[in-house]
């Protein structure tokens, strides 16, 4: 196999993961927060569809970028309000912010569905992007794929080595300490939440500005799922997040290499590839914690209410 055979399939590979690597992470924060947030398909979805339709009007893949990422902050503003303000169940308000993000999406779009648009632009620097093997790879992809990666540094270091990091992961474990000790749960949940409804409606953006640059109902595909379930098999680390997205992104582009191949296998059975191939990992890693208990944050989907 030549290098560029080996070039092209890392950077579907990386394409294919870039999405859910933006989606975890702001999933990984909330949750290191305590706060379990179920509606990440919803706000993925709505923000493909603000997404899509503000660089349409506006001719700006970055103003899309901003209008999807938007969109999840609005979205979940309101299940910070719910949950954090007035805290409500976790898991009923997450699936039903799932359910109205499809819903919004479907009425955001309904103008744009086959309208069609330039992908986002890629970085190209001469001779470096134009290196063998590694120039597309490294020097050559759009804008949202390095921000996925600056993502994975820099919520790695603001977890684990700020004292801000500190105090999140103190309130996901253990709300009612740190509200003795003064700390502000309330609004350190909700800001945790705001972010991870932000990486979410950009991760939407992404799939519809770069990845498939079009907008089709539902065309998250259960992308918000199998990022909720990459911060369980990560173990709520970032690294591993990147590593688990990778996976999937690795799956998904054997499945269609596969069908491409033609095995004559069902199509359907072959899409259906890196959903199975994260359902076993997980299983796998929940069999490998038996004896070592689990590695959640302690008070994760626990409604706190202040006592005065």
């Amino acid at each position: 196999m030549s290098l560029d055979i080996v070039q092209m399939v890392l950077v579907t590979v990386v394409s294919a993961a870039t999405p859910l690597i933006i989606a975890a992470m702001g999933e990984l924060v909330a949750e290191r927060a305590g706060v379990l947030n179920l509606g990440v398909e919803g706000m993925m979805v709505l923000g493909a569809a603000v997404g899509f339709a503000v660089a349409v009007e506006t001719g700006s893949t970055l103003l899309g970028a901003v209008g999807g990422a938007g969109a999840g902050l609005a979205l979940s503003a309101l299940f910070g309000l719910l949950t954090v303000g007035l805290a409500a169940n976790q898991v009923a308000s997450g699936l039903a912010l799932t359910i109205m993000g499809l819903g919004l999406s479907g009425l955001a779009g309904a103008s744009y569905v086959g309208l069609k648009r330039e992908p986002a632009p890629h970085l190209h620097i001469p001779v470096l992007s134009d290196l063998p093997g590694v120039g597309r790879l490294l020097f050559g992809a759009d804008a949202f794929v390095y921000v996925a990666l600056a993502l994975v540094a820099g919520v790695s270091w603001f977890l684990w080595r700020t004292r801000a990091g500190l105090t999140l992961r103190a309130i996901g474990d253990d709300h009612t300490a740190t509200h003795a000790l003064g700390l502000p749960v309330r609004k350190v949940r909700f800001l945790a939440v705001l972010f991870g409804g932000a990486c979410a409606g950009l991760a939407g953006a992404y799939l519809s500005l770069a990845y498939t640059p079009f907008w089709a109902p539902a065309m998250t595909a259960g992308r918000g799922w199998i990022a909720l379930a990459l911060v369980v098999f990560a173990s709520w680390r970032p690294l591993r997040v990147a590593a688990g997205a990778l996976l999937f992104g690795g799956t998904t582009v054997l499945q269609l290499h596969a069908q491409a191949a033609g095995l004559g296998l069902p199509g359907q059975a072959l899409s259906a590839l890196p959903y199975i191939a994260t359902i076993l990992a997980l299983v796998l890693l929940s069999l490998g914690r038996r004896q070592g208990g689990s590695l959640a944050p302690a008070a994760l989907g626990r409604d706190f209410t202040p006592h005065r």
